[in-house]
Order: structure tokens, then C-alpha cells, then sequence
């Protein structure tokens, strides 16, 4: 396979790649560094060694264990129509059907943040299946063209890398509601999972009938996923544009409060009360249209813990639970408003369980899961999940500061210091006193806790 890979004979490469997975399952380009180490005097012959072995297909790390029921990885349509300006719809509409198979309880569906890293990338599927402990995986392609649309899908057993079904759409793009909900429904067939007329129901579910505005919505998303400041004014531009259109559209209010959130944490909120206010009320508004539409729930959860009112806060991010079953997001936001209400035990499984669905997720995740384990004194499990928060975004400044605070902690004082000056790095104006203002605890003396050591580590 390391020839094969070395030579450009991709498809040769593979084949014996499949034949050390078949020998060795759990085979691992960690497994073979960990082991490789002391054979090559030059580090970079090693790390050679291992990037041609990425390019054979072999895996970065050991499978992750297959679920008790059918799971699926949604890898992100191919925008082929030759126009990057139409990347937010082939992305959109990936996005869409990892959201309609995420509403059933009795699929295990991996997150949009883990799917899309294998975006512009060419892989190979089994590989794919094992990094993201799933069975079968959906790829497909997009080909929008004035008021034609062109869907191919493919579902692929990653475990014998054989097609379940291929199948080709040319529709009307007034058609795209339908075709998405036909294409879900296909897949569902596919791994033989049988729905009650009620779960179909909710699979079906678009929140708008009018073309035009659901454009706008996804070109809106696409916006705010850049997350820079002038991106984010194009996205407010857009979604109130999608609003216009159809002012019942409970996800066009949902994706303008997110605006306004990431206005007032990023800072570039002129007025963060009135932010928050307006947040608030456009995800109330939502709800108020749709009270079982999903995305709004754990939303307004997060604004009333950022309002330190913690009951209401988790009663929403249950609800949002309830109606999104299986998907990551729903399990991370339960878990992070728990933490800060001071039920630091409650929230680790689901955490844990975020990041099963979520295998390759976003900072936050392990920056969560660390505070939990240092509110619960469990400092070296706390360090390790800093670090991989931090290993996903060097400049994460929130991972830098848990990280400075808890070696304060256990006493490691030139760590601590380390970490201190990244956070001066990445904001030379920090400032105790307005994280203070910040940080929405319940339990006072948590809080207290963490400026305190904070305060000890040098910062002020």
C-alpha cells in the first residue's frame, strides 16, 4: 500500500490498504508512530512514512465502535454547477438532510462540524466509516442552474465499500422540497428502519413553502459560517430578506437571533443588552410559529442562562432534546447550560455523548467537558480536554484561560504562566473584571474560584 501510494497508483494503494484493515481491524497511523519511533533517526522520515500511508486510505486513528443501531455520515454534496457563489446550496442542501435523519431516534446520525471536514477532500469511504464510527455513509453531488437542479446521491456500506443505491435527480428547483424529503426517505428504506406516520411527519417538516426565501435562508447560513464581522452583516441582510418573503418561517428567526448571539460574543455588538433583547425576542417569535421546530429551544435555553435564569434555561434544552434526538448539538447544549448551573456530573455523559455524534467537534465541546471536570476537582482529566480544545483552535482564548486556571490550581505555576501569556497575546486588553461580568454561574463561589486562580496565575 506504502508503494502503491508513493507511486500514484491510488487505486492499488487501496485495495492492499483494505487487506491491512482486513488482517489488522484495528490498525492505526497512531498505532504505527507510536510504534515507529525509535527506527527513524530523522523525524521527518517518519512523518513521510505516515502521510503516505494517509494517502493509501489508512486511518488516522483506531475505529471508533460501530452503534447498536443503523448510523450514517452525510459527507457534503459537491457543488457542481462551476460557480463557487453556489457552494451555500450544495452545502445547504446537505445540511438539510443531516438535519431531517437527526429527527429520528432510531438512527445514529454524525454531525454536520465532523462531516464537513472531509469537504474538497478525496476519500476513501471505508476510512471515512471508521474515523467517524458509522456503517454507512452518503456522498452525493449538486448541480443548480437557473431554475434546474441536478442531485446525485450514493449509499455506500463503508464497511464492504459496496453501493446500497445510486440514484440521479434532474427536477425543477421548485422542486427541491420534495426531492430532499424523497432522498431522506431513501435513505431511511435503505437501512431497513421503519417509521410510524407520525416520525415521517416530522421528517418532512421545511418551515416554508416559498422557494425564494428558502434560498435566502441558506445563503444566509452560508454567511454566518464564515463568522468575520462583514459576513455577518450580509447575513443579517440576507435573513431579514428571507423573512420579507415569508414572515411565518420559524428558521429564518432562529438564524437571525444566532446573528445577534455571535455579534455580542465576538464583540461587535454596538449595544450587547439590545442584542440580546432582540435575540430573544426573534427566538420567542419562532417558537411562538412552531413551538415543535427543534433549533429554537436550545437557543433560548442559552439566553436565559446568559440572563442567570438556569431553570428556564434547561427546561428549553430538554425540549430542544425531545424533538432533536440524535443530534450532537441538542446533547451539548443540555450539557453546557447543566454546567453552569452547577449539575457538573449530569452534564459530562452528555457531553460525551455530543462528541460520539460529533467525533471530530468544534472547541467548545472539549472547552464544556473541561470545565465540568475541573468544577468537579477532576484537574488532570480537565488539563487533557483543554488541550484537545486547543489542539481544534490555537487561538481559542477560552481554552487558553481554563487552562491557566487550573494549573493555577494544582500549582503548576510556569505552565500556568505559559498559558497566561496566551491569553495576552490573543487579547492584550483582558481584563478580570469583564470576564466576571460574563461568566453566568449559579453557584457564586464556582465562579469566584475561577477569577481567583486566575488572579494567582498573573492576570488581572
Amino acid at each position: 500500500a506504502e508503494v502503491y501510494a508513493e507511486l500514484g497508483r491510488e487505486e492499488e494503494a487501496r485495495t492492499h490498504a483494505a487487506q491491512v484493515l482486513r488482517l489488522k481491524p484495528k490498525f492505526s497511523l497512531k498505532w504505527v508512530s507510536k510504534f515507529s519511533t525509535y527506527e527513524y533517526k530523522d523525524p521527518a522520515h517518519l512523518e513521510r512514512r505516515l502521510n503516505t500511508l494517509r494517502k493509501a486510505g489508512l486511518p488516522e486513528n483506531p475505529p471508533l465502535p460501530l452503534p447498536d443501531k443503523p448510523s450514517i455520515a452525510v459527507l457534503p454534496f459537491v457543488n457542481m454547477s462551476g460557480d463557487p457563489e453556489q457552494e451555500y446550496f450544495s452545502d445547504g442542501i446537505t445540511e438539510e438532510i443531516i438535519t431531517a435523519l437527526s429527527k429520528t431516534p432510531k438512527l445514529f446520525v454524525i454531525a454536520p462540524n465532523s462531516s464537513f471536514t472531509y469537504k474538497g477532500k478525496s476519500v476513501w469511504i471505508p476510512t471515512v466509516g471508521r474515523e467517524l464510527g458509522v456503517r454507512y455513509v452518503l456522498e452525493g453531488s449538486v448541480r443548480k442552474v437557473g431554475n434546474k437542479v441536478r442531485i446525485t446521491a450514493q449509499l455506500i456500506d463503508a464497511k464492504t465499500n459496496q453501493h446500497l443505491w445510486a440514484e440521479r435527480y434532474d427536477r425543477e428547483l421548485k422542486d427541491i422540497f420534495a426531492l430532499q424529503d424523497e432522498i431522506t426517505m431513501k435513505i431511511i428504506k435503505a437501512l431497513q428502519v421503519k417509521l410510524t406516520e407520525g416520525e415521517q411527519a416530522r421528517l418532512h417538516g421545511k418551515g416554508t413553502d416559498n422557494l425564494e426565501a428558502y434560498l435566502k435562508f441558506l445563503q444566509g447560513r452560508g454567511h454566518l459560517l464564515d463568522v468575520n464581522k462583514e459576513s455577518n452583516v450580509l447575513a443579517r441582510q440576507v435573513i431579514d430578506e428571507a423573512i420579507a418573503l415569508d414572515p411565518q418561517y420559524p428558521a429564518a428567526y432562529i438564524m437571525l437571533a444566532r446573528i445577534h448571539l455571535v455579534d455580542i460574543v465576538l464583540g461587535w455588538s454596538n449595544s450587547p443588552r439590545q442584542s440580546m433583547a432582540r435575540a430573544m425576542e426573534l427566538v420567542q417569535k419562532a417558537i411562538a410559529l412552531d413551538d415543535s421546530f427543534p433549533s429554537g429551544h436550545d437557543l433560548l435555553g442559552w439566553l436565559y442562562t446568559m440572563k442567570r435564569q438556569h431553570e428556564k434555561g434547561i427546561a428549553e434544552a430538554e425540549r430542544e432534546l425531545a424533538l432533536n434526538p440524535n443530534f450532537a448539538d441538542s446533547y451539548f447544549w443540555l450539557g453546557m447550560i447543566l454546567h453552569y448551573a452547577g449539575r457538573y456530573e449530569e452534564a459530562i455523559p452528555l457531553i460525551t455523548k455530543a462528541i460520539r455524534l460529533n467525533p471530530i467537534p468544534p472547541s467548545n465541546y472539549f472547552f464544556i467537558l473541561g470545565n465540568a471536570y475541573q468544577l468537579l476537582g477532576r484537574y488532570e482529566e480537565s488539563i487533557a480536554a483543554y488541550k484537545k480544545s486547543l489542539h481544534r483552535n490555537r487561538d481559542y482564548l477560552l481554552g487558553h484561560l481554563r487552562l491557566a486556571a487550573t494549573y493555577s490550581l494544582v500549582g503548576r505555576e510556569e505552565e500556568g504562566r505559559a498559558e497566561v501569556a496566551e491569553v495576552l497575546r490573543i487579547d492584550p486588553k483582558f481584563s478580570l473584571e469583564n470576564l466576571a461580568k460574563k461568566v453566568p454561574y449559579k453557584i457564586k463561589a464556582d465562579k469566584e474560584r475561577f477569577i481567583d486562580a486566575l488572579r494567582k496565575a498573573g492576570l488581572k
